[in-house]
């Protein structure tokens, strides 16, 4: 027997609700998506192309109750980039100039990116912080050991020395943040307490972030998602660091910072550098 019209729409949609879902509790019920963003899973010694464990209260610990001869104001945020300079530095000086906000740009001195370092003169003399990040960034050298975490770091010393005063930098952010587990592959689950521990014996501050635009994820997000990613994460929190990135592979950053800039303006956040914000005592 033929179902009328109006029937076989509606079996249609009883059996496609069901199918939706059975799959619903079968993806529920079964493995997880794997989590892109700023998550607390292993990373992979592969730089900048996963996600990065957030340290949402990190960067109080480390000492964002120092007095200051001025209160902070009551909301403000940090723009920070990691992996830079590249051939997309110039793009975000650009558009942090034109909106007169300063960011901090924890920095990279590989080979490939060994041509664009004289940008730091540029990024300092405009007023913007220059801070430390890796020599290298393979995960799987620097965390070896102590002592090969200090290697690279006067390794990236010496290579950015040229262009900034490197004997005035006194902050840096671990690669992968301080709460990273996959240091633990190559030198001990206790070693990322003791490289906190040594960081603030040389008088230096490490810093994480609380707000992550997830624009080093695969899939190369578009400016839009970068700044919804920005927005959601802010959430209703009043003193925010915002991980960005600088590198070649995030050109869409840059698209999206006059957006991420106005945004924070529109609702009331003040712009500091790092060492504004966090003074060391």
């Amino acid at each position: 027997m033929k179902l009328s019209a109006h029937r076989f729409r509606r079996n249609r949609t009883l059996l496609l609700s069901a199918l939706l879902l059975a799959l619903i509790a079968g993806f529920t019920a079964g493995a997880q998506p794997e989590f892109v963003g700023c998550s607390t899973q292993d990373l992979t010694p592969v730089p900048d192309t996963a996600a990065f464990s957030p340290a949402a209260t990190a960067f109080a610990e480390a000492g964002s109750g120092s007095a200051t001869e001025e209160p902070l104001p009551e909301k403000w945020v940090c723009l920070t980039f990691d992996d830079g300079p590249s051939k997309t530095t110039p793009d975000v000086l650009a558009a942090l100039n034109t909106a007169g906000v300063h960011g901090t740009f924890f920095v990279v001195a590989t080979d490939y990116n060994e041509k664009y370092l004289p940008l730091l003169t540029e990024a300092a003399a405009a007023g913007h912080q220059i801070a430390l990040h890796s020599a290298s960034h393979e995960y799987s050298d620097i965390y070896q050991s102590s002592d090969a975490y200090w290697e690279d770091i006067a390794l990236l010393k010496e290579r950015i020395a040229p262009y900034v005063d490197v004997e005035s930098i006194r902050y840096l952010r671990f690669p992968g943040g301080s709460t990273n587990t996959v240091s633990r592959r190559y030198g001990g689950k206790g070693l990322m307490k003791q490289l906190k521990a040594e960081v603030e014996q040389k008088g230096l501050q490490w810093v994480d972030w609380n707000v992550c635009a997830e624009d080093a994820v695969g899939g190369h997000p578009s400016a839009d998602t970068i700044y919804r990613n920005v927005v959601r994460e802010t959430g209703q929190q009043t003193n925010c660091i915002v991980l960005m990135h600088d590198s070649a592979s995030t050109r869409t950053t840059a698209e999206a910072l006059p957006d991420i800039i106005q945004w924070y303006t529109d609702n009331g956040y003040t712009f500091l550098t790092v060492a504004e914000a966090l003074p060391l005592s």
